[in-house]
């Protein structure tokens, strides 16, 4: 793997967290910067999937604002919720 080096400036006290951390993992400094930020932009994309997703089954649904989720939300607990099951 092909790779850059650049400087980064960081305050001490999150340094000191780093470098406690990456020796507890037994990892020097770089191993453990990279591999938070790869964990950091594995999570960033997953949430960008979900809300990506989120929007084209709001689409479907007709939504087209957070209005209309709330309203959704309280039909569904004061209306269907309450009477499925229940007598």
């Amino acid at each position: 793997m092909k790779t850059k080096t650049f400087n980064i400036a960081l305050p001490d006290q999150l340094v000191r967290k780093i470098d406690q951390t990456a020796k507890r993992e037994y990892q020097n400094r770089s191993e453990f910067i990279r591999e938070a930020v790869r964990v950091y932009l594995a999570q960033k994309e997953k949430w960008a999937d979900l809300f990506a997703y989120g929007q084209k089954i709001g689409r479907k649904m007709g939504i087209k604002s957070e209005e209309d989720v709330n309203r959704i939300v309280y039909e569904y607990r004061h209306g269907k919720r309450q009477s499925q099951g229940r007598s």
